[in-house]
């Protein structure tokens, strides 16, 4: 069974994106953080239903240690004219405000644009592909970059601009530069590295923070450098996996979103652990994006909450 056909049949039958912004037309996604919880609830609450607006969805968490709180809201508008957002945008600055909150309102059918980050491997790249193409993930690929150009005819393939920026250290700065540009003029909300195989500057992991997202394997004891996975066989390992995580300056040890595990055995050869790798990859990777785009995530210094 192929990667494909495993997450329809775990995840059900995928709906076009069409169909995806048709159930969702007047429906909208509300996120609040705020230091102190008491009393927020009810403001939104009474604030909603001022505006003729039904919650049906409501994920919250108050961390007492840190003093946070912490909340996503799904809500229906009962009379979804085209203003609604703006009217929405505009009014709630008067309740945010009486408890220091921070928060963004959104269409739940908003589809933002994502940048992917590739090197040579295909595998985490086609199952994001596949699932933008079928409704799974409800966002629009802007464009692809590349240090090299072995994945450009499948890319183009799909209509999707693929650029090459070849990185050596004399150049990394301008071609660090020239992402940035494309992603400004990409209007990319996010960006992904599907398997790129390059360690971003300090710098840039700064400019991109809170909106970058790494896969990398996840091994026990930790494997680095060539051939993770030969030396996963060579040790013997029990569990393999994989960890979706925000970019940070700290390699690979950003904030994490999504973690994927398999149990393995001594039947493994080193090229079947690889592939089992590759399947986690993806599957944790696209579980990441998902949260990320659905505003299911929260950052809290190094470690996120998720509302799944």
């Amino acid at each position: 069974m192929s990667l494909a056909d495993a997450i329809r049949e775990v995840e059900g039958a995928t709906v076009e994106p069409d169909v995806h912004r048709t159930i969702d037309a007047d429906y909208y996604v509300l996120t609040v953080t705020s230091r102190g919880a008491r009393g927020i609830v009810g403001a939104v609450g009474t604030f909603l239903a001022e505006h003729n607006c039904d919650i049906t969805e409501l994920a919250q968490y108050d961390d007492e240690e840190a003093n946070h709180y912490y909340s996503r809201v799904v809500f229906r508008a009962c009379e979804n004219a085209p203003e609604t957002l703006a009217i929405l945008r505009k009014d709630f600055p008067r309740t945010a405000a009486r408890f220091g909150m921070q928060w963004h309102i959104q269409a739940r059918a908003y589809r933002p644009r994502v940048l992917v980050m590739v090197s040579k491997a295909d595998h985490c790249l086609e199952d994001l592909l596949y699932r933008v193409r079928t409704g799974d993930l409800g966002m629009d690929i802007s464009a692809v970059v590349s240090n090299h150009e072995t994945l450009r005819a499948q890319v183009e393939h799909h209509g999707i601009p693929y650029h090459v920026l070849p990185v050596t250290p004399e150049r990394k700065p301008a071609q660090e530069a020239e992402l940035l540009g494309l992603v400004e003029e990409t209007r990319s909300e996010l960006v992904i590295l599907a398997r790129y195989m390059q360690v971003l500057s300090d710098d840039l992991c700064r400019k991109l923070a809170g909106r970058a997202i790494n896969i990398h394997h996840s091994l026990l004891p930790s494997f680095k450098g060539a051939k993770p996975y030969r030396q996963a066989y060579d040790r013997g390992v029990k569990f393999i996996g994989a960890t979706a995580h925000y970019v940070t300056s700290d390699l690979d040890e950003g904030p994490i979103i999504e973690q994927a595990i398999e149990r393995v055995d001594h039947q493994f050869r080193a090229e079947d652990l690889a592939a089992a790798g590759r399947d986690l990859e993806s599957l944790a990777l696209a579980k990441a994006v998902r949260l990320h785009i659905e505003r299911r995530v929260f950052l809290s210094g190094t470690r996120t909450i998720v509302f799944r």
